[in-house]
């Protein structure tokens, strides 16, 4: 019989192990809730309007269909049976394994205030972008409609809470899309009024990169309407708005980029975990006392030269491949790469048109050049010729004519989106 790998999670991380795979000679079984591959670190863009879904995600069995060692489960995992080496799944389906690969991601935390959820949605799916672009379209709809003024100024107040690269990327999307693509083609509502807050509870937004890089990230928000508020967590949360250093701030649109937890990949395994829920692992990326089970991404807590691993792609993809050599060295009886060492590709963010910071140890960049850096760099790590063509499109497109191409309210409107 075949060695059998199931892989679940098709993230970075396990996408990696998959490929790093082929022709080894095993049976692979692949487990993911969603049928799609997705580039998260572009996820904000189909939140703002400025990519469509199809721009950043692919079909798992498309992208997989040339690998006759693959079987792709769509199914939700709901344990893992360690003593009988099964996967347990939602409806009481069993797949067996001899390796196993874990990497299920992340979700959002809300440091126990899980009702904010509601009015507050994080992003971390292409569900959790089109909700969010829906409510955005729909705030400026219906300020457009408006009679009362303060009702008006309410849905034209948009809070973003986290200061990370994702907080900072929305907000300068959202002021763009408020001062400069929209004032045209509303009448009643001057758009140009939308009031952008960006609410971070420590000291400073971008806490990851250089103060330098920071500070010039904060006064190029402030340049294009954004206003940071720093020093100050967000405490209240409701449908009316937040409260913010103790004042309320009516604001109809709030997008949640503070937390995350990992899934719930340590309560099925039954493993030591960190404060975020995620899985610590031994330095080759097993569990300890069972090296039959890798633990990838998100869901694991990794130390490379003495210092945690930061949650970004290229950290997942160089897990997955390390796992993938580990795997094939011992089907083939020789020794494995050892532990897992971090390249560190650096930090990027962008920040707005013409504006973005980059960090790569003392090297850095900023403004119009780091921008079109950024672009390429994205664009070189998405899946195929048609999807790296397609958003080179769709950026060109925006930058040449100031126009938004994915401004679309397609979905039906739900209770929780008022």
């Amino acid at each position: 019989m075949k060695h059998r790998v199931v892989v679940i999670g098709a993230g970075f991380a396990g996408l990696q192990v998959v490929l790093g795979l082929k022709g080894a000679g095993c049976e692979i079984t692949l487990i993911d809730r969603r049928n799609h591959h997705l580039f998260q670190p572009l996820l904000y863009q189909v939140a703002t309007t400025l990519l469509a879904t199809s721009d950043i995600a692919w079909p798992i069995r498309a992208l997989l269909r040339e690998r006759r060692d693959v079987t792709t489960l769509l199914g939700t995992v709901e344990g893992i049976d360690r003593d009988t080496r099964q996967v347990v799944l939602r409806g009481g389906g069993r797949i067996p394994y001899d390796t196993l690969v874990v990497s299920t991601g992340a979700r959002h935390a809300y440091f126990g205030k899980d009702a904010w959820e509601a009015d507050a949605p994080g992003l971390k799916t292409l569900e959790d972008a089109t909700t969010i672009r829906r409510r955005l379209l729909l705030a400026f709809e219906r300020a457009e409609l408006a009679e009362d003024p303060a009702e008006r100024q309410a849905l034209l107040t948009f809070a973003v809470i986290g200061a990370g690269p994702t907080g900072v990327e929305l907000v300068g999307i959202i002021a763009e899309l408020a001062h400069r693509i929209l004032p045209a083609e509303f009448r009643r509502a001057d758009t140009r009024k939308a009031r952008i807050l960006l609410v971070e509870a420590g000291p400073r937004i971008l806490p990851a990169f250089s103060a330098d890089l920071s500070a010039y990230a904060a006064a190029a928000l402030a340049r294009r309407g954004v206003e940071v508020r720093t020093g100050a967590p967000m405490t209240e949360c409701s449908a009316q708005g937040i409260v913010v250093g103790g004042e309320l701030i009516p604001a109809r649109t709030v997008i949640w980029a503070a937390g995350v937890q990992a899934s719930r990949a340590q309560e099925w395994l039954g493993a030591k975990g960190d404060r975020a829920g995620r899985v610590m692992v031994a330095p080759d990326l097993t569990l300890p006392g069972d090296p039959a089970v890798f633990v990838l991404g998100d869901t694991a807590h990794v130390v490379s030269d003495g210092k945690p691993v930061p949650g970004v792609a290229p950290a997942a993809k160089q897990q997955g491949a390390h796992a993938a050599r580990t795997i094939r060295a011992r089907l083939a009886g020789r020794p494995g790469p050892g532990g897992f060492r971090y390249r560190d590709m650096g930090n990027l963010a962008t920040i707005g048109r013409n504006a973005a910071v980059i960090e790569y140890g003392r090297f850095r960049l900023k403004g119009g050049l780091a921008w079109w850096v950024w672009g390429v760099a994205h664009i070189y790590f998405l899946i195929g010729a048609r999807s790296r063509l397609f958003v080179a499109l769709s950026w060109l497109w925006v930058f040449l004519s100031g126009q938004n191409s994915a401004r679309l309210i397609t979905q039906r409107e739900l209770p929780k989106d008022r």
